[in-house]
């Protein structure tokens, strides 16, 4: 079943998420898209496993997009990594955010991290410290791999973010990164991971392909110009 929500945002433009049902007709998706017209003109709208006929619909109603995101998954368990890697602690917060907001300058969403967001995610009760792993390297953060279980609608994990430190790009750290998330969740006893890339970060997907991911669903992001 197509499914509307709107992302209500104080001081901001709301955010409508669709996400398509593919066993449903375009029709079922129109009739999301004009309920969701009430939430503003100036609100942005995400069409969650878009395909070609949302599209069409989305073009003709005026709006364009600049924004992808690939959803890949794969199964678990992956190949070990072999990185030795810790658990987050309050201590962690400092150093992490200034890593993340180091490595995300670029991003819209992840970039800006403050300490205090941080410790409002800590409350979450999804958030899990032993699944937010740190590798160090001379005493210092290079990189980070911060990991979240989903049991609605699916059961799966989530490499949620994971990043380096610019100042050690280029060692090969990515892939031994991202298996040290994909080990903790198969530690945990579930079968399949995913993640989010955005799907012009040429690099990003290659590494997630080579360690046998593949997309499971395209996202995009649409706005009226």
């Amino acid at each position: 079943m197509t499914e509307l929500r709107v992302e209500r945002r104080e001081g901001l433009p709301s955010v409508v998420h669709i996400t398509v049902d593919p066993a449903d007709d375009v029709t079922a998706f129109e009739d999301a898209l004009a309920l969701g017209a009430n939430a503003g003109a100036d609100a942005s709208l995400w069409v969650h496993g878009t395909s070609d006929a949302s599209n069409e619909v989305m073009a003709a109603a005026g709006f364009t997009s600049d924004r992808t995101l690939l959803q890949m998954r794969r199964g678990l368990p992956a190949p070990p990594s072999g990185m030795r890697t810790r658990g987050f602690t309050t201590d962690d917060i400092d150093e992490f955010v200034a890593v993340n907001n180091r490595a995300f300058s670029w991003h819209p969403e992840q970039s800006g991290l403050t300490a205090e967001s941080v410790r409002d995610q800590m409350n979450e009760p999804w958030f899990d410290p032993d699944g937010f792993r740190l590798h160090h390297i001379d005493g210092r953060l290079a990189g980070f791999c911060w990991t979240k279980v989903h049991t609605e609608p699916e059961h799966l994990g989530e490499i949620y973010v994971i990043a380096l430190d610019p100042d050690f790009h280029g060692r090969g750290l990515g892939k031994p990164m991202t298996l040290a998330g994909l080990d903790h969740l198969a530690a945990t006893g579930l079968d399949t991971a995913m993640l989010y890339v955005e799907s012009d970060n040429t690099s990003a997907v290659a590494t997630y392909e080579s360690l046998g991911f593949g997309v499971h669903r395209t996202d995009k992001l649409w706005e009226r110009p």
